[in-house]
């Protein structure tokens, strides 16, 4: 494997469309309340993917020390892990990464705020340090907030409230009550997918030492929560369908938990944890085109 190729394996592009669903129904809700901007809608996708990948290279990097990715893992082979990059090289590469989501981070805010508003632009890049704080700090450290059961928090923080609402107020300069929802539902799947992850690696982190939810309270009751996880997503959006409906097509995009629904039930069938691979791919695809069904329902469809 090439160097490139080795790059674009820790960067793992699969992640991508999920960590631009909050950002997609950040601008479906800004759109739906009247404002559009396509500079705004394509900066904050691009500094999100950044955050993605600075948190990708960072997560490469701290489970390959801890030893946490060895033979045992189901998924993919690491970059670290399988010896194709160095330590020294990932460490760069996660320096250079954060000094690009800081660029693109003020870029954005400059952008959409105007440089007279110092106040919010300092709020938001504060966000936005925390957003690169908790993208390394979910494997790499002593303290890594990913080895205690705290991952499932701050996806749901970061994919779901942070990054629907933030994104509505880079459009509109202000939030509404029932837009928490829709960040609510991405949040939900967001952390789902995380689930499904620890779901699957749960022997193999249990052996390693990393204690997450799913570690913490076995197999089985972690498949329970994610039913739940599924749940609530969908009551959230079906009650921000019904709270601002318009048109029969605002509910389309509830179509969507039909797959969803079918792959709890795989999810409810499956003994051996190995066999969850295949499901991580379903939710987070699933995610995406939520979030894209969900802008046309709102705006196009309608």
């Amino acid at each position: 494997m090439t160097k490139f190729k080795a790059w674009l394996n820790a960067a793992r592009l699969r992640t991508l469309p999920l960590s631009i669903s909050g950002i997609i129904v950040g601008a479906a809700l800004g759109n739906f309340y009247g404002h559009q901007n396509w500079i705004i809608f394509i900066l904050a996708l691009c500094t999100t993917i950044g955050f993605q990948v600075t948190s990708n290279f960072a997560n490469d990097y701290g489970d390959g020390v801890k030893g946490t990715d060895n033979e045992e893992r189901v998924g993919p082979k690491r970059a670290l892990q399988s010896g194709i990059l160095t330590r020294a090289e990932l460490k760069n590469g996660i320096f250079i990464s954060i000094i690009v989501d800081l660029i693109l981070a003020i870029t954005l805010l400059v952008y959409s705020f105007g440089t007279e508003n110092y106040p919010l632009i300092l709020l938001f890049f504060a966000l936005a340090l925390a957003s690169v704080w908790a993208a390394i700090k979910y494997t790499v450290g002593t303290s890594a907030y990913g080895y205690r059961g705290l991952g499932d928090l701050f996806v749901f923080i970061f994919f779901g409230l942070l990054g629907v609402l933030g994104s509505l107020f880079l459009f509109t300069k202000f939030l509404t009550l029932t837009a928490i929802l829709p960040a609510i539902a991405i949040g939900l799947l967001s952390t789902a997918v995380l689930n499904l992850n620890n779901l699957r690696d749960a022997i193999s982190d249990k052996n390693a030492g990393k204690n997450t939810l799913v570690v913490k309270m076995g197999f089985e009751n972690g498949k329970i929560y994610h039913y739940v996880l599924l749940a609530i997503s969908f009551v959230s959006m079906v009650a921000f369908t019904m709270l601002n409906y318009s048109s029969w097509c605002n509910f389309i995009h509830l179509i969507i938990f039909i797959p969803l629904g079918v792959h709890a039930l795989r999810v409810s069938k499956t003994k051996e944890p190995f066999l969850l691979d295949p499901e991580l791919k379903k939710v987070a695809l699933s995610t995406f085109f939520l979030a894209v069904i969900f802008y046309l329902s709102f705006n196009i469809f309608s």
